[in-house]
């Protein structure tokens, strides 16, 4: 579960400062970022309420994540947030935003430790997206990122993994992270950037690997880092002591203690 916290907090120097290098130095100055605030917004959704839903409910549902987004930006509004999301937290109304970005899978990755099958997850990961990424691009993203992560942790191979998401999702994931780095550019939509964090994942040998792929991609760093650092966790199962303890040390104790409480239920 801290996989894809860890992931955001090495990222986020790099999200300004963009690079290819992928033996970058972990630098001082990182901080947890929107990515993490958010992605214990769900897993703090789902604490208040993990009962499988059915298609019918799925605004309803959204409704409850909706909430504890709004919550948390309350909290933590200097955390890095976009324009677009920002202004959503702020209005007295719960509208519909149909954002294409990657902010919706980025904090997918509790949906699938949390549930255990994959309609449902669909259904979640859905849910999560109806008020702030209520687009198919956003939400085919956020599936994607949700059952990977499911897949990894009940010990299908990265080939079963990469089969499923193509045939469910239509990515492509066949390249190499070094034949997607040399064009690779910053962008947070949806489509263009959760294929590359995937695969930084599928081409990683390891959980620090996995954060090294998606890095240096030299895009959206914090996000992508945060995708692949939290699906890689869910498939090696262990995470490097020093990356541990470079990054502990960073998250707030709110958001600890929750993401702390999340994995006591759902992350055996």
């Amino acid at each position: 579960m801290f996989g894809a916290i860890y992931g955001d907090i090495i990222g986020s120097y790099y999200e300004t400062h963009c690079t290819k290098d992928y033996n970058f130095e972990f630098q001082k100055d990182s901080t947890f970022t929107d990515d993490t605030v958010l992605t214990v917004a769900v897993c703090k959704a789902i604490l208040n309420n993990s009962d499988p839903i059915a298609r019918w409910e799925i605004r309803k549902r959204g409704l409850e994540y909706a909430g504890q987004f709004r919550q948390y930006y309350s909290y933590y509004p200097y955390a890095g947030f976009g324009n677009m999301f920002s202004e959503w937290a702020r209005c007295d109304s719960f509208k519909v935003n149909h954002s294409y970005a990657n902010g919706a899978a980025m904090r997918a990755v509790p949906i699938g430790y949390a549930y255990d099958n994959v309609e449902q997850i669909l259904f979640q990961a859905k849910a999560s997206c109806y008020y702030t990424h209520n687009n198919s691009e956003a939400i085919k993203a956020a599936q994607a990122v949700a059952i990977a992560v499911f897949l990894a942790r009940n010990r299908k191979s990265k080939n079963d993994i990469r089969e499923f998401l193509e045939n469910k999702f239509h990515y492509d994931l066949s390249r190499k992270i070094k034949d997607i780095k040399s064009n690779y550019v910053f962008n947070s939509r949806a489509s263009y950037s959760v294929p590359p964090a995937i695969i930084a994942f599928l081409d990683s040998t390891d959980y620090e690997s996995a954060i090294r792929n998606a890095i240096s991609l030299g895009g959206d760093a914090d996000t992508e880092a945060c995708i692949a650092g939290g699906i890689a966790e869910a498939f090696y199962r262990e995470t490097p002591k020093h990356i541990v303890d470079f990054c502990d040390r960073k998250i707030d104790s709110t958001l600890k203690n929750v993401a702390f409480d999340f994995k006591k239920h759902f992350c055996k």
